[in-house]
């Protein structure tokens, strides 16, 4: 197919780029700057240089597309917006029958020990602005559209889990501050297992479909700031935070940090036959993937 993806060049996005290549599609890369194009182009991609919410561009790369896959968001203030443009133009250029793959997250479900594409939502602030555009395009009449909810995406030293690898030291002897009380679950999954479920739900998900991009790993963040304790040699010694001291420390991105998520992406796996296989994050900050520079 040939598809039209955003964020080519981001955490996400450079991901999704490569499976897409490897499984023999054709993409066109929306990026920023001409920096940006020399990174993505290679057999197979080709950049164009435009802003997300230029509606003119993405209107006609959209009419040029057999799918469109949107990994890119501001991550601001501007996100709601940028987002709601990009989709409204996406949504007015793609032809009949064509499919548009979103990218939402599990953050929008609130807290639950068994979190499912069927749990209602109830978002913290940081995200609340999601629900209606993610039902809206989920509804929208002659597309193919489906939405991707990854939990914290993790991998390559990047990502969420930075924010408990660099987290500050207090007391004698020296612990590291957690990340709220410590016993909230973290849904988890690896950006390159992330890359080919978005594959895997270009080519086979049914319209209108939510799929959790989890791993079934949710660690407790007690037990990544152990990990990360036992790296910086302070063995594995840490200490909660009051939830309001988080929030406080780090705005509405503290108050979804103290979500308490669990779930399995059973249906994932069963219908689209996804099977994430790499290390979990506690494993990855065990191994020093997160170690601070």
């Amino acid at each position: 197919m040939n598809i039209f993806l955003t964020g080519a060049t981001g955490y996400i996005g450079s991901g999704v780029l490569s499976a897409l290549v490897q499984a023999g599609h054709s993409v066109t890369a929306l990026v920023r700057d001409e920096k940006k194009a020399e990174a993505v182009r290679r057999d197979g991609v080709t950049p164009v240089v435009a802003d997300m919410r230029d509606r003119d561009v993405v209107r006609r790369l959209a009419v040029e597309a057999d799918a469109v896959i949107a990994t890119a968001s501001p991550g601001d203030e501007t996100s709601a917006a940028a987002d709601t443009d990009f989709a409204e133009a996406v949504l007015e250029g793609l032809r009949a029958g064509g499919t548009f793959v979103r990218t939402g997250g599990l953050w929008v479900h609130g807290s639950g020990d068994d979190i499912t594409e069927d749990t209602p939502i109830d978002a913290p602030g940081l995200v609340a602005w999601r629900q209606e555009l993610d039902e809206r395009v989920l509804a929208a009449p002659g597309i193919r559209s489906l939405l991707v909810e990854p939990g914290i995406v993790y991998g390559r030293g990047g990502g969420v889990p930075n924010v408990v690898a660099s987290a500050a030291q207090t007391g004698d002897p020296a612990a590291l501050v957690l990340v709220g009380p410590g016993t909230q679950h973290w849904t988890t999954v690896h950006v390159d297992d992330l890359a080919e479920l978005y594959v895997a739900v270009l080519e086979h998900g049914e319209t209108g479909s939510r799929f959790l991009g989890v791993s079934g790993q949710n660690p407790t963040t007690r037990e990544l700031g152990e990990a990360a304790s036992r790296r910086r040699g302070l063995e594995g010694r840490v200490v909660p935070e009051e939830g309001a001291t988080t929030i406080e420390r780090l705005g509405a991105f503290g108050e979804a940090l103290l979500l308490d998520q669990q779930a399995t992406g059973e249906k994932t796996r069963r219908l689209l036959g996804w099977k994430p296989s790499r290390p979990s994050l506690v494993e990855e900050i065990a191994a020093g993937g997160y170690d601070p520079a």
